[in-house]
């Protein structure tokens, strides 16, 4: 008898508890989901997810196999981007295709054909691939990356570890936005600055090359890096959206993404060892900027009196302690616009001003 009433009175208890959590619900979450749900006396309570984001986008994502000699050299992701009255585009990163001679792309139903590829820029990490349009199954919406804040739900779609994995999603939020990173292209010091957004959605070897997309389903960026140390877990990058199809629009007009060009090599004022191979010898005061080991005849450096030995510290407004922050600057500008860069010369700081040419 007393198990039967202390039984009734702890499913009293339960029933008045789950009482008080809905009314909670109601009073303080009125235009909720799960409120709209109990109110249609129905208790399952569901999240919708990002099921319908995947069906928009799937369909533009595909499959990069690299070849080398009739070897596969690398698997990426790509996304059909655009397309013209005979050929669809895709959109990956330089490092997919670097290297290849033919490169095989697998759509997510699982028919193939063979790419072109357009051109591609390494220090954007941006290549163009085409296809002819009959082959394509869908092009990818593209969203504005400006319009997603820090917080947003955002997923990647692509082949990590090959392409028996083909169509993973993995989800997270934009962790920041505007990230200045420094990438090494070959593979020792910093030649180049990306402006990046970061993510804590899994980017993993495969992913190169794929979107990054809003909860809509709209292509916001374009997968390019992660940064792996042991330390380190959950932060990946991703190049903006508006950047990509700039970089991509140069490569199908010109084959390449044209860059001012001074022409001048260089030495980081830090490279004490390879400076003094070059017969350079800086005063100690000077830690940073960079060296100008050799200029090139008739080169707008040349034309503006740039001299062999010359440390830049500033482009523009912009002080320079490295090479990687040079070309970042110079970068910044048009061809064939005049700009002002300082030097020190001499131990004495000078002024010049450089018309910016191209190659």
């Amino acid at each position: 008898m007393r198990q039967k009433i202390s039984y009734l009175i702890t499913l009293l208890i339960g029933i008045l508890v789950g009482a008080l959590v809905i009314v909670g619900i109601v009073k303080y979450f009125p235009n909720s989901n799960v409120v709209k749900t109990i109110q249609e006396k129905n208790v399952t309570i569901t999240d919708n997810g990002i099921s319908e984001a995947v069906n928009k986008i799937e369909g533009s994502v595909v499959v990069i196999q690299t070849y080398s000699k009739g070897e596969l050299i690398g698997t990426g992701t790509g996304f059909v981007y655009d397309t013209d009255d005979d050929n669809g585009y895709i959109m990956t990163n330089h490092h997919v295709i670097e290297s290849g001679e033919t490169i095989k792309i697998t759509y997510n139903d699982d028919s193939e054909t063979t790419a072109k590829i357009v051109g591609s820029d390494e220090y954007a990490d941006i290549a163009v691939l085409k296809v002819d349009k009959d082959t394509i199954k869908s092009v990818a919406s593209l969203g504005k990356s400006e319009n997603v804040k820090v917080g947003d739900t955002v997923f990647t779609m692509g082949s990590p570890m090959g392409i028996n994995f083909k169509g993973t999603v993995t989800r997270g939020i934009l962790s920041g936005k505007d990230r200045l990173v420094s990438v090494s292209i070959n593979g020792s010091s910093a030649d180049w600055i990306m402006n990046v957004m970061q993510t804590d959605a899994a980017i993993n070897p495969g992913n190169s090359g794929g979107p990054l997309c809003n909860a809509n389903g709209e292509v916001i960026g374009i997968n390019s890096m992660k940064i792996v140390e042991s330390t380190i877990e959950g932060i990946g990058f991703a190049i903006p959206i508006e950047d990509a199809v700039t970089y991509a629009k140069n490569i199908r007009e010109n084959g390449k993404i044209s860059r001012p060009y001074i022409g001048v090599s260089m030495l980081n004022a830090t490279s004490t060892m390879q400076l003094a191979y070059a017969g350079i010898r800086l005063d100690k005061d000077i830690d940073s900027g960079v060296v100008v080991v050799d200029v090139e005849k008739n080169s707008p450096a040349a034309k503006a009196g740039l001299k062999s030995e010359d440390v830049i510290i500033k482009v523009g407004n912009d002080t320079v302690k490295d090479i990687a922050e040079f070309r970042y600057r110079l970068y910044s500008y048009e061809i064939d616009e005049t700009i002002e860069m300082t030097v020190i010369r001499n131990g004495k700081n000078e002024t010049l001003k450089i018309k910016l040419g191209t190659k």
